[in-house]
């Protein structure tokens, strides 16, 4: 099971980020990531929030060793184009420590506050992320793309310089029905948040049904699961954190189960999930930031995955 730490921006300083950012990579960390939002998406609405790829530049530059991305980018916020392009330049500026992260975005506030298309719905905001990916996908992979589509348009496009991997991984997420083809035809990873067992049994099978449509490897598709985690000895603890965390971030209405207690509680949740077939763990971090949370799964309970 590969780990990683995405660091939430909202209500951070700068300072802050950049200090655990190089904490998660000191710990040998797989994967650090953030989100892309514009605005606060939950908590305080005027609370600080800073632009998610030039944090994953600024990272690039600040640690050595983990994988950077987007969970997930905001395929509605750039034309897909020129996300290709900020992915290679990512990385070369990272040594090849890329990841192209994009989902279809949800957050319609922002999308009124700076002006952008937030489109009809989920289906329309679906399709446009499939089609997107028709660009992205091969200009990633060294082709040259003419693209006349419903919403973007490319004309003898090629990058250069290319990536610096022989394969830049694309990760998509979200389980919704209109994004599961894209991510079957598009994604090295799918990501998700946890959802009830059989509900996530189903969409992978359909998934990899879809992958195996479209002529590709369904076993080369990896599963991402991305949670909130407090680990502390005493479960009375970590719950108290927990809720200090949440007041911080004014979001004492959050409803989403994180997952609290000591070292070996959370190697059985991780256990389970690496069960259901997924490979990679995204531990969510609200600042302020749980220094204690992030040493600890690093050095106590990823052993304990390996036994």
């Amino acid at each position: 099971m590969r780990l990683g730490i995405s660091i939430w921006s909202q209500g951070a300083t700068w300072a802050s980020m950049r200090e655990t950012a190089q904490l998660v990579d000191r710990l040998g960390y797989d994967h650090l990531w953030t989100f892309d939002h514009l605005l606060p998406n939950l908590g305080d609405p005027e609370a600080p929030v800073h632009e998610g790829w030039l944090t994953l530049a600024a990272w690039a530059e600040a640690t050595t060793h983990p994988n950077l991305g987007l969970m997930v980018g905001a395929n509605t916020f750039r034309n897909p184009a020129l996300v290709a392009k900020m992915a290679v330049t990512l990385d070369h500026a990272s040594g090849g420590r890329a990841m192209l992260g994009l989902g279809s975005a949800w957050f319609e506030l922002e999308h009124r506050a700076y002006g952008m298309d937030f489109g009809r719905g989920f289906g329309e905001r679906g399709r446009w992320l499939a089609e997107a990916l028709e660009i992205i996908a091969p200009l990633l992979r060294g082709e040259r793309v003419t693209h006349h589509g419903p919403h973007y348009r490319t004309e003898g496009l090629r990058l250069n310089p290319p990536p610096v991997q022989a394969h830049l991984p694309i990760v998509v997420g979200g389980h919704g029905l209109t994004t599961l083809p894209a991510a079957a035809r598009f994604a090295d990873v799918w990501s998700v948040y946890p959802e009830p067992d059989d509900l996530l049994r189903e969409r992978f099978a359909l998934l990899r049904e879809m992958a195996a449509a479209a002529g590709r490897e369904p076993a080369a598709l990896e599963g991402a699961i991305s949670t909130k985690i407090v680990i502390r000895d005493d479960p009375a603890e970590a719950e108290r954190v927990w809720r200090a965390l949440l007041r911080a971030q004014s979001m004492e209405d959050y409803r989403r189960e994180p997952w609290l207690g000591p070292p070996a509680a959370i190697a059985e949740r991780i256990a389970h999930y690496r069960a259901l077939g997924f490979g990679i763990l995204v531990v969510d971090q609200l600042a302020p930031f749980d220094r204690e949370t992030i040493e600890r799964l690093a050095t106590e309970v990823r052993p304990l995955l390996g036994a």
